[in-house]
């Protein structure tokens, strides 16, 4: 059974949101025009109200974005034929069926009385004489079997149970007098072999389906994924059956319109004169639109705007394709999870510890259309009410389309209003921003050259919001409150310092070269140290950043091996160095506080070595 209406699962957003907001502003655009006319050969479908209107979009995962009337009832008419087509595919396979039913473009009106002159077939299965004939070639016990079929096929598309309209269906039978005409011609072919009347009142069955705009855009979707639900995950045609039926659309399933369709909208659809048209594009979404209006062709003159300005806006047409999946996220975490190579002192790893999971970095990669930025923004405004910090990494970021610019902006701007500010990874400026653009002030957030120090910037946002009031920054040590002194007794943490010397070093000096002899133990009393690494193309990065109260060098000095990496001062340093020959000195004139203090350098080492490694296992790159 399948489930009604109130138990999908499918998440909606009809309100504020980025998608929500394009989709809105399509809705007003397309709302204005009033013109067209209704299908009054049908008496009921001429009764219904000429200026409902809904726009909907599903993606291929399920998420609902919608304007308007979404939940109004109207029937589903011609847009039941590529449904009908697929299950006579399902019954019969593709190579029987195309011995019945041509796949060629007519560029005639669709209830044309008329076959192909040279093989007696209907043109296309997009045509009433098509329809008919899918119809007609259904299997099934007896009629009501197989018109039974027919709707819990379309049931499995929707994610609901869809039920008859009782009304249109009595009226369209009263009047379809061309489509029993047609009925009867393709009898007469031999197309089908039951009765005509049969095949045709189960066609007026089949178009007197009622639907909504909801239903419409997830039937779509279905199709976008592949003929699987993206909701209730129930396959409702096989992959190769909705390449077939995608592909009948693409060609024929606007009429004699098609050709204007593919040029400007770029996408397979299908359009009803209950109003509605379904459009698809593969691996991403489905679109609905209902407004009864039609135009000369018989379709929605809404609903043809709204799909031309989605297409257009969002960058959907078909021929451009992305070269990755549909979603642009490579991989997501907070700044708990995978911290900057700064190592931080023991208040602030406890308040990173605690609150670090309200800063997340986004990796994306790809290219950025539609599809990808709508998944990126939605992972995000899913959970931006915790969040304080974010990165967006858009290094391995291909192709950026002009919608993608705008989604991402509209989202900085969304979260800069809820308190979140956001840091760009984009060094190529692929969003339009340059790194030196944003003031650092600037409520938005700052755009970064690389992934690293953007989560530093995050971390920090955090650090200062949440640390407690007697939690103070680093500040300027002197040489017996360094950490590593600090806890000896008073008589011999005064001698020791006496060993040391002071130095300051400037920004950007290397202090440390690589492959150095031991050079002495160095604490640091103020600034930042940074210890770098060459990559294969000869860049210099990052391994970690050392702040005051920690140490370098104890690694060299104990087991006389070379230093492995450069060591430069990130800022102005200032440092206490014990040379070489004053710490072997302590063997023999002060063991007991040789020991002590190594005791202290090993554990602040290994703390050192670890807080590196997993910076580089959590980040696997720079």
């Amino acid at each position: 059974m399948v489930p009604p209406i109130s138990a999908i699962g499918a998440s909606t957003t009809t309100g504020p949101g980025v998608v929500a907001r394009i989709i809105d502003e399509v809705y007003e655009l397309c709302r204005a025009d009033t013109s067209g006319e209704l299908a009054d050969y049908i008496p009921e479908l001429a009764a219904v109200q000429p200026d409902s209107f809904g726009i909907c979009l599903a993606t291929a995962d399920g998420r609902v974005y919608g304007s308007g009337d979404l939940d109004t009832c109207f029937t589903i008419q011609s847009i039941s034929k590529p449904f009908t087509y697929a299950l006579a595919l399902a019954d019969h396979g593709t190579a029987a069926m195309a011995e019945r039913i041509d796949v060629e473009p007519t560029g005639e009106p669709f209830y044309e009385i008329s076959l192909d002159p040279k093989t007696q077939r209907p043109r296309n299965p997009m045509i009433n004489a098509g329809a008919i004939a899918a119809a007609g070639l259904i299997e099934g016990r007896d009629a009501a079997d197989r018109f039974a079929r027919i709707r819990r096929s379309y049931s499995r598309f929707a994610g609901r149970e869809l039920k008859l309209n009782e009304d249109v269906y009595a009226s369209e039978a009263r009047t379809g007098f061309r489509n029993r005409a047609i009925g009867y011609l393709l009898r007469g072919a031999g197309i089908i072999d039951g009765d005509p009347e049969e095949a045709v009142d189960r066609y007026f069955r089949q178009c007197s389906i009622d639907v909504t705009c909801r239903d419409l855009a997830m039937m779509a979707a279905t199709l976008a994924n592949n003929g699987v639900n993206p909701v209730t995950h129930e396959r409702a045609l096989t992959g190769p059956l909705v390449e077939q039926v995608l592909s009948v659309m693409t060609t024929c399933g606007m009429y004699d319109a098609a050709g204007d369709w593919v040029t400007t909208v770029g996408l397979p659809a299908k359009s009803g004169v209950g109003g509605g048209i379904m459009a698809v594009l593969p691996g991403q979404i489905g679109i609905a639109v209902y407004s009864p209006r039609l135009d000369a062709h018989g379709s929605s003159v809404r609903g043809v705007k709204a799909c031309r300005e989605l297409s257009h806006r969002l960058g959907l047409h078909f021929l451009h394709v992305t070269r990755a999946a549909h979603t642009a996220i490579r991989t997501a975490y907070s700044v708990a999870e995978a911290p900057s190579r700064l190592r931080r002192d023991a208040d602030e790893l406890a308040v990173l510890r605690e609150w670090g999971e309200r800063a997340r970095i986004f990796e994306l990669h790809g290219d950025l259309l539609f599809a990808g930025a709508e998944s990126t923004v939605r992972a995000v405004e899913d959970t931006s009410g915790q969040l304080e910090a974010l990165v967006l990494d858009l290094r391995e970021v291909a192709d950026v389309s002009e919608i993608a610019v705008r989604m991402i902006d509209d989202l900085q701007a969304e979260l800069a209003a809820a308190g979140c500010r956001v840091a760009l990874v984009d060094p190529e400026a692929k969003l339009g921003h340059m790194t030196s653009s944003l003031n650092p002030n600037d409520p938005r957030g700052r755009v970064f050259a690389d992934r690293d120090s953007a989560t530093e910037w995050c971390e920090q946002l955090i650090i200062d919001k949440y640390r407690p009031e007697d939690c103070t920054p680093s500040a300027a040590l002197r040489v017996e409150q360094h950490p590593a002194i600090a806890d000896l007794p008073e008589d011999e943490k005064q001698r020791l310092a006496k060993e040391f010397e002071i130095r300051t070093i400037a920004r950007g000096e290397r202090i440390v070269a690589r492959d150095s002899p031991r050079a002495g133990l160095f604490l640091i009393l103020d600034g930042r140290v940074r210890v770098t690494f060459e990559d294969r193309d000869g860049l210099r990065h990052r391994l970690i950043s050392l702040s005051p109260g920690m140490s370098f060098g104890e690694i060299s000095l104990l087991t006389g091996v070379q230093f492995s990496n450069d060591i430069y001062a990130e800022t102005t340093v200032r440092l206490a160095v014990l040379p070489p020959d004053k710490f072997d000195q302590l063997t023999s004139q002060a063991p007991e506080v040789k020991l002590a203090l190594l005791e202290r350098l090993a554990t602040a080492a290994y703390a050192q070595a670890d807080a590196a490694v997993r910076a580089l296992a959590a980040h696997g790159g720079v």
